[in-house]
Parts: structure tokens; C-alpha cells; sequence
């Protein structure tokens, strides 16, 4: 019997040439959309609401299988890696465990 397997990501990203909070809403709102789009994954800014160089967002997933639920976030953030030169990745995290 397979369990709901949830996928968890916080991504922390640098803006170094953003030079406003207004700037920072339009990087992270772009990213957000995108990434919803290409991986149909849950995605918010959840820290350094008030930083305007700095950008903390989670991602989630629900699976049924733990590796597909590693793989999924492992391509999330090696996406962010490749696709935003605007955004600097400072540090990433990744847990995935039975919900139920």
C-alpha cells in the first residue's frame, strides 16, 4: 500500500541588481508563475517579505512515490539555477516524507 508523499523546497535567492521592493515583486511574482506552469507545483514567497535583495520561496509537491517527488524538486531548482540570471541561488533545501 502506497502513502501520500509530500515534497517540501525553500529556495533562497539574491538580487543583486534589483534596487527596490516593487523591483523584487515583479522578479519573484514572474518565477512563481513560471514555475507553476512548467512543473505544476504549489509555490508562495515565504520570508524576506521586507528585504529587497533578498528572496525566500517554497515549493511543494504531492506524489505517491518519493523519488518522483525528489526528482520533481531537484528539477525545480536546478530550473531556478539555469533559467534566472536576475537571481542568485544562495541556498536550497529539500524534505520528503509520508504525509499519512
Amino acid at each position: 500500500m502506497s502513502g501520500m508523499i509530500v515534497g517540501v523546497c525553500r529556495v533562497s535567492l539574491r538580487l543583486p541588481e534589483n534596487s527596490s521592493l516593487k523591483g523584487k515583486r515583479q522578479v519573484v511574482r514572474s518565477l512563481i508563475t513560471r514555475l507553476r506552469n512548467k512543473f505544476n507545483v504549489a509555490v508562495a514567497e515565504v520570508a524576506d517579505n521586507d528585504r529587497w535583495q533578498i528572496a525566500t520561496i517554497g515549493v511543494t509537491c504531492v506524489s505517491n512515490d518519493a523519488r518522483h517527488a525528489q526528482e520533481m524538486l531537484d528539477r525545480v531548482v536546478s530550473y531556478i539555477e539555469r533559467s534566472r540570471l536576475d537571481a542568485e541561488l544562495i541556498e536550497s533545501e529539500i524534505e520528503v516524507s509520508r504525509a499519512f
